[in-house]
């Protein structure tokens, strides 16, 4: 029996709330150019209702659990499940006083991925076809070139993915700008003429080291110069989208934790392509919300990290171009869930035989590096 034909017209309550934590070390150091780390935490948002069980997740700090369990699952306990934007409003109502960005805004982002989840499994049907798809593949690019590789390291991962099928690689910069062009350099020669280069900065640079670095990373055919000033900076990131080098899009928005933020970044026109990030934006509903602004003002989006949780949402947005295949994510994910969508060329594939976001936390591989437990 499939589980959506249980469902009728009454409500579905939720009947159980719990987060929990996880912290993997990386496999080498990790850094960009404005942050070094050695380790990742994924906190885990499982809700149940209607006798089903769904999981969403985001990639923040352990004390996100004490947040869902002492303050959200609160009010959503016996709340319907399938009134997605009920919840979410009276969520962020609950929030106000805490907080709706930052780890309020993980948290929250987490839930309402579990609560989608969650309905589609009550439904009986993989996210991608609730929500209506409009392609069953999803176009990757590979992410990663840590600032902290060797140059070695940095050219065997980029020339790695495109062997793999991808046509997209993208390697981080910043840390030491001076050496910026360089390492631009050995990673073109390492991926060939054929495959696009992207490139960021983390909001590393100064706007003249921005501008300077734009045309020397042009000379290696760069196409994608992401966050090169910070993200809260959209005078200079309008700044530099006028005037670097023709064919080179500015990307910005990873932080973006609500409508709100990606409304001002688009009126600024302050980006060739937004970014978004369903770990951080208020989930899946937050994803959507950032896709229909892009629908109207006609800009590309492109999905940010966590590249399963991605994976159905990204199947259903007209705008999007691509979706970050991030490396230490990709990585981790693998380690913790069944059901990650297989890469094959340079794309994701969803399996639609699995209901939900079809993932399923694998508990015994996960307890070992169990942080926070809720209860």
């Amino acid at each position: 029996m499939r589980e959506g034909s249980r469902l009728g017209s009454e409500a579905v309550p939720i009947t159980e709330v719990r987060a929990s934590a996880y912290e993997i070390p990386t496999d080498a150091p990790e850094a960009d150019g404005t942050f070094a780390w050695s380790s990742t935490t994924l906190v885990v948002v499982e809700l149940s209702a209607g006798g089903v069980r769904g999981l969403g997740y985001t990639y923040s700090a352990a004390c996100a659990v004490d947040l869902v369990q002492r303050v959200l699952s609160r009010e959503l306990q016996g709340q319907d499940a399938l009134d997605i934007p009920a919840r979410g409003a009276a969520l962020l109502r609950r929030m106000r006083n805490l907080g709706t960005g930052g780890l309020g805004a993980m948290a929250l982002s987490a839930v309402d991925a579990a609560l989608w989840d969650v309905k589609a499994r009550l439904l009986g049907l993989p996210l991608a076809r609730l929500l209506g798809a409009v392609r069953e593949r999803v176009p990757l690019y590979g992410s990663g070139g840590f600032t902290s590789y060797p140059l070695a390291r940095l050219e065997a991962q980029l020339a790695g993915w495109v062997e793999q099928g991808f046509t997209r690689v993208k390697m981080k910069v910043g840390t030491h700008p001076e050496d910026d062009w360089m390492r631009v350099r050995a990673a073109r020669r390492a991926i060939g003429p054929e495959a696009s280069l992207f490139v960021d900065a983390n909001g590393a640079y100064t706007r003249p080291q921005a501008l300077a670095l734009a045309e020397r990373f042009a000379e290696h055919d760069v196409r994608w110069l992401e966050e090169p000033v910070s993200s809260d900076d959209l005078e200079g990131l309008r700044h530099l989208r006028d005037r670097v080098p023709a064919g080179m899009a500015v990307a910005a928005g990873e932080y973006g934790d609500r409508d709100l933020y990606f409304r001002r970044m688009l009126e600024a026109g302050a980006v060739d392509v937004l970014q978004a990030d369903a770990t951080r934006c208020l989930g899946i509903s937050g994803f959507l919300q950032a896709h229909v602004l892009c629908d109207a003002y006609d800009v590309p989006l492109s999905g940010h990290c966590a590249p399963a949780l991605h994976a159905h949402v990204a199947c259903a947005a007209r705008r999007l171009v691509h979706l970050e295949y991030f490396h230490d994510h990709a990585r981790l994910e693998a380690m913790l869930f069944d059901g990650v969508p297989r890469v094959e060329q340079g794309s994701l594939v969803l399996d639609l035989s699995r209901p939900g976001l079809g993932l399923e936390l694998k508990r015994a591989d996960a307890r070992r590096y169990a942080v926070a437990m809720g209860s």
